[in-house]
């Protein structure tokens, strides 16, 4: 009998240590401290009045060419003295020595005022990101220092993702917050409301929001103070492992969930990519080992969603593949709690991507076929078609066969599957530390004992796996057993 587990909860990952703390410092209507006479002080003079700061720049007379257009820009013609830091918000300094700096960033400390020195960040209290503006939503990439052109293509990547468009949707949300801070609203409507926000102003970037946009989303959020939104759920499929594997769909269920019920294949990774104030239960299945019962799985979910509750039924790979899905919507259907499905990658997709593997080939697999390697009880299936896992054209996968695989095999080839069937053992799909072992059909069970003892496996069987097609397997970066 496979021992019995209940639901656990689980806390949510603390924050992880900080090289800095990031920040976003008000300015407007105050001044700042700048001396030098370098570029990287005009630079500064000209990113610190952007941000609504008068900037008292002192430095040599005539050390700047060209004068500086914006008028928040004051030259002080003068070195600096301690009495000028009274009052001041920031002070910003670039200096040829550590003496000067040293002195700057004492006089500065005296006054109260946080510093900092260009390129000298041991002489810091604070540093410049690099930046992402799309103001009044702003963003900014810190590497502490250490690698400012790494900094530099993180923010490249990110301006990709957000088209300059994106300013105008966020000076929306600034504007249409009275109108729904004005109702004093809970935290749960308030939530729903940006949601739906976030989900318009993200699918078209590039348009900018209109009076129609802001009617129809107080119009809802009317609706949803008269009768508040009952819970709902999400079967969500975490993919195999990879949390780049994650689609965009998860990624937004796992925001906007209250909860996550996830099973011990989800990697810690895509957790961490959850709202960080969603309560996480631990309902994992394994193998031959304690597991929840499923009725107990349904139950939570139910009682949670009609609490009002947004549920997260996260699962690895698809929740549609050998993921209890039926008893699930089953459960929520008879409630009458609202389910939906986002599907994910599977662990047979993620594999024979990694393998670089195509698992249909017209003159080898005609189809493809999911089996289970383990039924309820933890034993081989009684009920498989042995005929049909012999179809030299047809492309095997079998999940999680780790305890059944030589029965399996034996079955499959006295049902008359070719023992010279090339097949390979995948342990850890698309993670680091995926592992793999390659050989015949008939010869696999025995090699097992060459993979990790842990981690959910599949093993694949069919005519693709034939050279040449695994040729492309010896490029592949991860490690490949030996046979």
């Amino acid at each position: 009998m496979i021992p019995r587990r209940v639901p656990t909860s689980q806390p949510p990952a603390r924050i992880a240590p900080l090289a800095t703390l990031p920040v976003f410092h008000k300015l407007q209507g105050r001044f700042v401290i700048l001396a030098g006479h370098s570029d990287g002080v005009r630079w500064k003079a000209e990113l610190l009045a952007a941000s609504g700061a008068e900037v008292r720049l002192f430095a040599p007379p005539g050390a700047f060419a060209e004068p500086f257009a914006e008028a928040r820009i004051r030259l002080q013609d003068r070195s600096w003295q301690e009495g000028d830091f009274a009052g001041a918000a920031l002070a910003v300094g670039d200096f040829d020595t550590d003496d000067h700096a040293a002195a700057f960033a004492a006089a500065a400390r005296k006054a109260g005022i946080p510093v900092n020195l260009i390129d000298r960040p041991a002489f810091c209290d604070f540093q410049f990101g690099a930046i992402v503006n799309r103001s009044p939503l702003v963003i900014s990439i810190s590497t502490d220092g250490a690698a400012p052109v790494f900094g530099q293509a993180i923010r490249a990547r990110i301006e990709a993702l957000f088209p300059a468009g994106i300013a105008h949707w966020a000076a929306a949300a600034r504007d249409w917050r009275r109108y729904v801070q004005a109702s004093r609203p809970g935290y749960a409507l308030r939530r729903l409301f940006w949601e739906r926000f976030t989900e318009r102003a993200l699918a078209e970037p590039e348009r900018r929001p209109d009076a129609g946009d802001r009617r129809d989303l107080l119009r809802a959020f009317a609706r949803d103070r008269q009768a508040p939104p009952a819970g709902r759920v999400s079967l969500v499929g975490a993919g195999p492992g990879d949390p780049e594997l994650l689609t965009l769909k998860a990624l937004r269920a796992l925001h906007s969930a209250d909860i996550i019920l996830h099973d011990d294949l989800v990697a810690s990774e895509i957790l961490d990519l959850s709202r960080r104030e969603a309560e996480r239960i631990r309902v994992g299945k394994t193998g031959h080992g304690p597991s929840c019962r499923q009725r107990d799985i349904c139950s939570l979910i139910v009682r949670e969603a009609l609490a009002g509750k947004r549920v997260v039924r996260l699962k690895g790979g698809d929740p549609l593949i050998f993921g209890r899905a039926t008893e699930e919507i089953e459960a929520c259907r008879a409630a009458g709690v609202t389910v939906d499905i986002v599907p994910g990658i599977s662990a047979a997709q993620g594999a024979a991507a990694t393998l670089g593997l195509s698992l249909t080939e017209r003159r080898q697999a005609r189809r493809i076929q999911y089996v289970t390697g383990h039924g309820e009880d933890g034993a081989l299936p009684a009920d498989i078609n042995w005929a049909a896992l012999a179809d030299p054209l047809a492309t095997t996968v079998i999940y999680m066969p780790r305890r059944t695989l030589e029965s399996f095999v034996q079955n499959a080839l006295s049902a008359g599957l070719d023992p010279a069937t090339p097949a390979i053992a995948v342990v850890n799909a698309t993670r680091s530390m995926q592992r793999q072992q390659r050989a015949r059909i008939d010869a696999l069970p025995a090699a097992l004992g060459d993979l990790p003892e842990t981690g959910p496996m599949l093993v694949m069987i069919g005519a693709v796996l034939r050279e040449p097609a695994m040729a492309s397997m010896e490029m592949n970066s991860l490690p490949i057993a030996a046979e």
